[in-house]
């Protein structure tokens, strides 16, 4: 999984909230980095951080403060109820050697049968919440769908991702789809064709014995 920079500034454990105020108004949101031998206590330019969070893509942070970089995962992040700005990060280091909690979004790929024939197509999961060293992360989890009919689904325990422990639900529906007015389903419209055949060519037998 990819890494993307983010500056940071260490500040000293203070709660109060002039303190906090005063560094908000400045453009900064304080944060803390939980996981390592001792908290850590930073901010970091709410700009910088708004371009991270509105995307769809996972990564993780490498935070580059003081003279070192510490790498690591967004866990939690808490938005002004007026404003909706983040007000608070919670971060997660990352080690090598640690496995590591993390949502990875779905990708789907090809275009299903179902779909085809007139079926809805229904996503129920954008994201699998994933357990692995950092290391075997993938970036996106990509699904084909091509050969899902009318009625089927593609469900968590489909899906094989090797080494990655998926913390879902087994039985938790990734995609279906589901019926529709205008659905066909292909068996049927074959077996239909079949029968159509079949009684030309009895109305061609009967036709040659008179």
């Amino acid at each position: 999984m990819k890494s993307i920079e983010l500056k940071a500034i260490s500040r000293n454990e203070v709660r109060s909230k002039t303190a906090l105020k005063s560094l908000r108004k400045e453009g900064r949101i304080p944060a803390v980095i939980y996981g390592g031998k001792e908290n850590l206590n930073l901010h970091v330019d709410l700009i910088e951080f708004e371009k991270l969070i509105n995307t769809s893509d996972v990564f993780f942070v490498d935070l580059k403060m003081d003279d070192k970089t510490i790498k690591v995962v967004i866990q939690d992040v808490q938005f002004h109820p007026v404003s909706d700005n983040p007000i608070h990060i919670d971060f997660i280091q990352v080690f090598d050697e640690k496995m590591v909690t993390i949502g990875v979004p779905v990708e789907f790929t090809g275009k299903s049968i179902g779909v085809m024939n007139g079926g809805k197509r229904r996503e129920k999961l954008r994201k699998l919440l994933l357990k692995a060293l950092p290391a075997d992360l993938p970036e996106v989890v990509s699904i084909d769908i091509s050969k899902v009919k009318i009625g089927q689904s593609i469900k968590v325990k489909d899906i094989d991702l090797g080494n990655v422990e998926k913390l879902d639900n087994d039985n938790a529906v990734i995609i279906a789809v589901k019926t529709s007015r205008v659905a066909v389903d292909v068996d049927e419209e074959e077996e239909g064709e079949e029968g159509e055949e079949s009684t030309e060519e009895g109305a061609e037998k009967e036709a040659a014995a008179e």
